[in-house]
């Protein structure tokens, strides 16, 4: 196998001319290597980007949230075919199409039929560099109320159709049913259980001095986000070194190991929701499998932007590799990401 190591810097150095600052991790078996390149800021005297600087994950988010929910239906809180209104405050008016109810399920899939965004919210408000933060009127009474007005482009359970709004939703109902807020929510279930330490919606004073400043795709300086209550759809800051872990925990699950979290991946995992002969929706991950001709290996995946970061996540639990970017730019790190898993995989293959 080529040096685990070069690869994650030859990855860094190769987006750092694109990017302001980026941070990229490889794992493969038991080995991790976590390099940066750039700057966490604006100016030239800010720090190279390493393991424990913090960024804006984006929809990254949406992988905690939906694990959130697999491990309270393995505690037997909640359950994936429970219906979204059974888990809001009363009252909430949930739309319905053919007879059918959103479930939570439905949400973590992508396959509740609602519409990508909240009422009211349209995409180029989001690309918008000026605008602090889109999402800073997603308050929970201001969702509910756009919910009740929302019609569905699709019976729940019958398409795939992206959705922030739903993810969204998911953590509000969860927060709801767990009285707690949605950040405590995932610290009580994911984060402490995994030691992850610096994933967080709110970062303390310490934390504060790792926060990477994000940047447009011209690279400057742009306000952060925070999504109101909306978190769940992509609120979340972390670090390489905390998603390695998350990462190490699911590549266990993949060789049948124990942990903390087993039963939640495992459950994440044995949930698909079809979206073409190829690819396929989990619990809060995506997945696809390569054509035979491109090695017919199997990804599983997220991404994620806000106004000033991009993120990928991605691993293959049958050859025991993933990777992580991070960048403090929004600017598409995908295709690095993506190459470099392809790489692990045929690496992997031929160590193999």
């Amino acid at each position: 196998m080529s040096d685990l190591g070069s690869l994650v810097q030859q990855t860094a150095d190769r987006l750092a001319g694109q990017q302001v600052g980026v941070v990229v991790a490889g794992l493969a078996g038991d080995a991790v290597e976590i390099r940066g390149a750039g700057r966490t800021g604006a100016g030239p005297a800010a720090d190279v980007p390493g393991a424990h600087t913090l960024f804006e994950v984006g929809s990254v988010t949406k992988v905690f949230t939906s694990l959130t929910l697999a491990r309270l239906v393995t505690a037997g809180s909640a359950a994936l075919d429970e219906p979204l209104a059974d888990a809001l405050p009363a009252g909430s008016t949930v739309p319905s199409k053919g007879g059918t109810a959103i479930t939570l399920q439905h949400l973590a899939t992508h396959s509740a039929g609602l519409p990508r965004l909240p009422a009211g919210m349209l995409l180029p408000a989001l690309l918008n560099p000026r605008k602090p933060d889109p999402y800073v009127h997603c308050t929970g009474e201001a969702l509910l109320a756009g919910l009740a007005r929302t019609r569905l482009h699709s019976a729940p359970g019958r398409g795939f159709r992206y959705s922030n709004l739903g993810a969204g939703l998911l953590g509000l109902a969860l927060a709801h049913r767990s009285g707690i807020g949605y950040g405590e929510l995932v610290a009580r279930e994911i984060a402490e259980p995994l030691g992850l330490a610096d994933t967080v919606i709110e970062v303390s004073g310490e934390q504060s001095a790792r926060l990477a400043q994000g940047h447009s795709p011209r690279r400057r300086p742009v306000p952060r986000w925070n999504l109101a209550d909306l978190a769940g759809a992509g609120a979340l800051r972390s670090t390489a070194a905390d998603l390695a872990v998350l990462l190490r925990a699911q590549l266990a699950s993949g060789r049948g190991e124990d942990g903390p979290l087993a039963p939640a991946i495992a459950l994440t995992r044995e949930v698909k929701h079809r979206v073409n002969p190829f690819a396929w929706a989990h619990l809060g991950w995506l997945g696809h499998r390569l054509h035979p001709h491109q090695g017919g290996h199997l990804q599983i995946w997220h991404n994620g932007g806000t106004g000033g970061f991009a993120s990928f996540v991605a691993f293959d639990p049958e050859k025991q590799v993933g990777v992580i970017v991070l960048a403090n730019t929004r600017r598409s790190v995908d295709p690095a990401g993506t190459a470099l898993l392809r790489t692990l995989q045929t690496d992997h293959a031929t160590a193999g």
